[in-house]
């Protein structure tokens, strides 16, 4: 089985997306399971190396697993509870497939429903002209955009929401930064960590549903 099928078959950003240079307290040691050492081993078989997440940064309850989630919405809907922290991919029956996300400041600036209007993958970053205007000496150089790569902000994968056929500058997207997924950062959109969001990619069809939630919700 490959690496890439092994993602698949396992149990279970705004333009101006951008990390933060935040950084987090070190969790307490903690005992890996197999499970997440072998979902989130290092990945070989991309453009770029994926290394492993250091998962004793992310409280286990942000690691990909399948959960009970009761939603009047159809199966292959994406919800982001942006309160909790958790990306949801509704597979039916009262399942679904939970995801830990971290939230930046340009995540909390959208609410309802868009859909997946395209994904990349190893995506190009451009700053928005107000980052450019705000701080030209370090957005400046970056107008025409990043290469792709370990230091792009989107990290490896890119889910670009659309409402009415326009683009809400909101993505779904990668990060290497492990210890923000959980947490609430300076900047950015949803970031998810490189293995989960190459993971949800796969999954994902274009014209996909997406309910972002940013008060909480009850979830089971």
């Amino acid at each position: 089985m490959t690496r890439r099928s092994f993602l698949v078959a396992a149990p279970l950003a705004v333009a101006g997306c951008t990390t933060s240079s935040e950084t987090a307290s070190i969790a307490p040691a903690q005992t890996i399971p197999a499970l997440y050492a072998t979902l989130y081993a290092p990945i070989t078989d991309e453009p770029f190396p994926v290394p492993a997440p250091d998962l004793s940064k992310i409280d286990p309850r942000y690691y990909r697993q399948e959960v009970t989630f009761a939603s009047r919405e159809i199966p292959g809907t994406l919800i982001v509870d942006t309160q909790a922290r958790f990306l949801y991919l509704l597979r039916g029956e009262g399942r679904a497939l939970r995801y830990g996300v971290g939230v930046g400041k340009e995540g909390l600036a959208f609410e309802g429903d868009a859909v997946v209007q395209y994904k990349r993958e190893w995506p190009r970053w451009t700053p928005t002209q107000a980052m450019i205007a705000r701080e030209p000496e370090r957005y400046g150089p970056l107008a025409d955009g990043m290469e792709p790569g370990p230091k792009n902000p989107l990290g490896a994968r890119a889910l670009y929401l659309f409402r009415g056929g326009e683009d809400t500058l909101y993505r779904i997207h990668g990060t290497n930064e492990d210890w923000s997924i959980g947490q609430s950062v300076s900047s950015g959109c949803i970031r998810m960590l490189n293995h989960d969001v190459i993971d949800l990619h796969l999954r994902v069809r274009n014209g996909t549903k997406v309910v972002v939630v940013q008060g909480g919700m009850a979830l089971s």
